[in-house]
Formats: structure tokens, C-alpha cells, sequence
């Protein structure tokens, strides 16, 4: 899957050459179609590994789509290539944010729910990089549109984010009570945030200041979830709260 930045993040600054995403996994829903979620993987993962963990789960009223980042220079890996969703530095909120590279694949993810039909309740979660992508894309949503100002497409039912941060978070809270005015969607979103306490990949404490900081931006329906033992992967009991909270908010 390719696609101009300008025909899909115009209003960039450079008519920069098309990003590249990867192969795109579909997992079709066993009974009937009532959601589909876009799932994000991590920092030099792809599509396939999270579309065969997402068959196994006992939600056959979704369907998965599971895209594959496009392969780009990592300023943390000192420029070496990986599958990534946008550059970075540091795998927490500290770090600079590639708004560029946030808006294109947000804008991504928006363009694969663009064709769901219209009864269909649409959600993204991810995992780590992944996480944060589907973050930001809650907050694309909240604000009506990406960081470059374009207008943010997709209306979004649920949003859950697995060993993440949030991506630009020091500047938003700025920017919702700019949007206050305009009656803002961030208080009905629900968003799922789950972080094992020995994470040393992404700190426990950055999903933590996560879920404060979308709080306190007026998220109102915020769960999160710690696991004293869980690390920087996922384990059956937190794919099972997951389970329950989609089944719950998707009215499923």
C-alpha cells in the first residue's frame, strides 16, 4: 500500500516522496460483522504476528485489519532501517515527536476504516509503538484534526493502547482547550490503556502519565490496567481485559 504524502497529509511542508506501508493482514469476522479495529504493531514488528494472536480471541464480531509500518531510518537505531510508524528517539513521551510521520500513518489508519460500511463501529488499538500511534490517533479524532490542521476523517467508537505512551502529549492539553469551544469528542471516546509494571522497553510509568494526561485533557472514560509482572509483551490475561472491555464499549 502506497500513497502520496500530499494526496493524503497535504499540507505538508514538502512535497515529500510516497511512504511506503507494508502488506496489510485481514481477519474476518466468524459471525457477524458488528466492528472492525485497526491494530498497530511495534518498533520493527509486522502485520502477520498480531493477526495470529487476534484470530485466537473469542471476538467473532470483529474484523482485524493489521497493517504493516512502512520501513524507515530510526533515529534511536542510529538511522539503521526498521518497520516503524513514525522516527524516534526514545520509546516514551520524553522524546521529539515526528508529527510528520504521526499524521501519515494516523492518516493511515484513517484511509483503512474509510471503506468499512456504515453501521460498522470502528476502533484502533496497537501495541507500543503502536500504542502510541493509536493514541494519537484518539487525539487526531478528539481535536477533528491531524497536527498539520487537516481534517481528521475517521469517527472512532474505541481506542486501546498496550505498553505505550501518548505521542504529544506536552502540547495537548493546549490544544483541547482551544477546541472546548467546538465541543470537542474527547469526553465520550473510551480508551483502554494496559502497562506491565517491569516494562523496561517503555516505562511503566509513561503509561501512567498517559492515562493522567488524557484525563486531564477531558478524556473521561480512561481505564487503565497495570500487571505487577508483565513486561514489554502481551499475556492471556491482559488480551482477555481486552477482550472484555471491546465486547463492553463495542456493544457487542
Amino acid at each position: 500500500m502506497s500513497f502520496a504524502g500530499s494526496s493524503v497529509v497535504s499540507g505538508v511542508k514538502t512535497a515529500r516522496k510516497a511512504i511506503e506501508f507494508g502488506k496489510t493482514h485481514v481477519v474476518r469476522p466468524k459471525g457477524r460483522h458488528q466492528a472492525t479495529v485497526v491494530w498497530l504493531h511495534g518498533l520493527g514488528d509486522n502485520g502477520a504476528s498480531w493477526s495470529q494472536l487476534l484470530e485466537t480471541l473469542p471476538l467473532p464480531n470483529i474484523k482485524w485489519i493489521c497493517p504493516t509500518a512502512p520501513t524507515r531510518p530510526i533515529a534511536l537505531f542510529g538511522g539503521f532501517p526498521s518497520t516503524a510508524w513514525f522516527d524516534v528517539e526514545d520509546l516514551s513521551e520524553d522524546g521529539p515527536d515526528d508529527l510528520e510521520g504521526l499524521d501519515a500513518s494516523a492518516a493511515h489508519v484513517a484511509y483503512l476504516l474509510s471503506t468499512e460500511p456504515s453501521d460498522i463501529k470502528l476502533a484502533v488499538g496497537g501495541f507500543s509503538m503502536g500504542a502510541a500511534t493509536a493514541l494519537y490517533s484518539a487525539t487526531c479524532h478528539s481535536l477533528g484534526k491531524y497536527g498539520n490542521g487537516n481534517p481528521y476523517p475517521a469517527n472512532l467508537s474505541a481506542v486501546v493502547g498496550l505498553s505505550g505512551w501518548l505521542p504529544c502529549s506536552k502540547t495537548l492539553k493546549s490544544k483541547m482547550e482551544e477546541m472546548k469551544a467546538s465541543n470537542s469528542g474527547a469526553g465520550s471516546l473510551p480508551v483502554l490503556l494496559c502497562h506491565g509494571k517491569v516494562d523496561d522497553v517503555v516505562l511503566y510509568k509513561f503509561g501512567e502519565k498517559s492515562s493522567q494526561a488524557l484525563r486531564s485533557c477531558g478524556f473521561q472514560d480512561v481505564t487503565f490496567k497495570s500487571y505487577n509482572t508483565l513486561g514489554h509483551y502481551t499475556v492471556p490475561e491482559e488480551m482477555d481485559e481486552v477482550c472484555a472491555w471491546l465486547t463492553s464499549k463495542l456493544g457487542l
